[in-house]
């Protein structure tokens, strides 16, 4: 499938720019598949406004490959999405699958993702850590003959590898690349990503979208300027594909509204530059910044888990889990941060997520 086969609609939503959660994985106590928690999140999503939902990615935890669950969970959150009737009724959705492993793997998750309706595969390279750089190009080829890619810039912390300007160049002159969701959490490598992007000359074809969930509003708000063949090019990041926005997701489709707004207006108010450390502080918490990010998902699970979506944060590897200290922080942002979470939302409507 080629990105100019999508719905338009899809598409639109996709450049416009959107809040798309990472979607989280809900577990009962036996570290099983709970599929009603797992459709009742994917409503919370839909219902907040996000314009799609990311399945199969880092968040929703790269091992359910391992355990079978790769199919069964996307199809759930495609039938989910295609059967939800959601607040303010239905309207376009783009939806993201989530793509790993080394060549004959991530081309048979493609198929998988594009027979089950999905729109664009997220293409993580960490299986093939030592490659060169044109074998990682040539792999991003064989599965973009599959379907449309969003490429994904993962920080090494967490499994990612380096990918220099020069692999983005190539990578976003690949013709079936529709946006790239940069997570380095690294400015230098940020902008190595979007310095390739112009100089492929893609910038009109591949939307950027944050993934930096510790500079989720300045990466959102910034103008990017580079200069190509002695003229100035302008690119923005237009929404965020992000494991931050699995949890208070209404707040943060309201405040993407607010950043787009801004930016239509040639505005950055101080008040609005001013969350972007607030943000950043409720990041550190959820991400669990200070046990180098050992617990990222259980973080993000205990969020849910307080509002009553999901029964506990257990993840499918019983060594992931909440890191000391980790709970009272997630306390300390939820008092310090109140509008930049959702819990009145959730409570008024989690009894209709979960019927």
């Amino acid at each position: 499938m080629h990105w100019s086969e999508l719905p338009a609609e899809s598409l639109a939503v996709l450049r416009r720019g959107a809040v798309i959660p990472a979607h989280l994985l809900a577990l009962d106590a036996d570290r099983q598949l709970d599929r009603r928690r797992q459709r009742a999140m994917t409503r919370y999503y839909l219902d907040a406004g996000a314009g799609g939902v990311a399945v199969g990615v880092h968040s929703t935890q790269f091992a359910i490959r391992d355990v079978g669950l790769y199919e069964p969970v996307l199809e759930l959150a495609m039938h989910t999405a295609s059967h939800w009737e959601p607040l303010g009724g239905r309207r376009p959705l783009c939806m993201v699958a989530g793509l790993a492993g080394r060549t004959e793997q991530a081309v048979r998750e493609a198929r998988i993702a594009s027979g089950l309706g999905y729109h664009a595969g997220l293409l993580s390279l960490a299986a093939l850590k030592g490659a060169s750089e044109d074998e990682l190009v040539a792999h991003c080829q064989a599965i973009a003959d599959v379907m449309p890619l969003v490429g994904f810039y993962l920080q090494p912390a967490v499994g990612g590898i380096h990918l220099p300007m020069s692999f983005w160049q190539r990578f976003a002159a690949i013709d079936n690349v529709v946006a790239i969701k940069m997570a380095p959490f690294h400015r230098y490598r940020t902008l190595d990503v979007i310095r390739g992007v112009v100089a492929a000359r893609a910038e009109q074809r591949v939307t950027l979208y944050t993934g930096n969930d510790d500079h989720i509003v300045l990466d959102l708000l910034a103008p990017f300027t580079f200069v190509r063949d002695g003229e100035p090019v302008t690119v923005r990041i237009r929404g965020g594909l992000l494991g931050h926005w699995s949890v208070w997701t209404h707040s943060a489709v309201q405040l993407l509204e607010r950043i787009h707004a801004a930016v239509a207006a040639g505005q950055a108010p101080l008040d609005l530059l001013a969350l972007d450390s607030q943000v950043t502080d409720c990041n550190a918490a959820l991400f669990d910044v200070a046990h180098d990010f050992h617990g990222c998902i259980a973080g993000c699970h205990e969020v849910l888990r307080r509002q009553g979506l999901l029964q506990g944060t257990w993840c499918l590897d019983p060594q992931e889990g909440l890191s000391e200290g980790q709970a009272a922080e997630l306390t300390r942002v939820r008092r310090d941060y109140p509008h930049l979470a959702d819990d009145a939302f959730v409570a008024q409507h989690r009894d209709r997520w979960l019927a």
